[in-house]
């Protein structure tokens, strides 16, 4: 199956799947999340599948960044604690493309996913995350600034 992105490239959707299952060798644990307004609180109890930095004009769009953080898990690892009536959709018309968040503070929060995934933000963990990502992808999208970053200045806080 072929899935085109928002400017028409193509990537097969069997290949992300594959990638996605390629499991990222981090032991059984559990992982606490919420919104900013601790109003949702969530725990993923298990393996993690994946972990991507998605630079596609969707993901930036919606986190108003250079690129999402998404970690992948079974569906079956996520438990909501708490405020699962406060968690809202949005699905863009005619594609895969959606995302969860809290009604009260827009805060990210994981969106379980066709074929049994559940995309999570890592921002929006609590937990202390031991893994790092495994790579970019829909680097052809990447917002023209996001570019040999590393030599910028680096400020603790805000700078004085």
């Amino acid at each position: 199956m072929i899935i085109p992105d928002e400017a028409g490239n193509t990537a097969s959707f069997a290949w992300v799947i594959f990638a996605i299952l390629q499991k990222v060798d981090e032991p059984m644990e559990t992982l606490l999340g919420s919104c900013l307004c601790q109003s949702v609180k969530y725990e993923i109890t298990g393996e993690i599948q994946g972990f991507f930095l998605c630079h596609c004009s969707r993901c930036r769009k919606v986190t108003g960044s250079a690129h999402a953080s998404n970690i992948f898990a079974k569906v079956s690892a996520l438990n909501w604690l708490s405020g699962e009536g406060k968690i809202s959709r949005i699905q863009v018309p005619e594609t895969r493309f959606a995302k969860s968040f809290c009604s009260q503070c827009s805060s990210a929060l994981p969106n379980p996913r066709p074929h049994g995934f559940v995309l999570i933000p890592a921002g929006s963990l609590d937990s202390k995350l031991t893994i790092k990502p495994q790579a970019h992808i829909f680097c052809e999208s990447r917002a023209e600034w996001d570019e040999s970053l590393e030599s910028l200045p680096q400020f603790a806080g805000l700078p004085s």
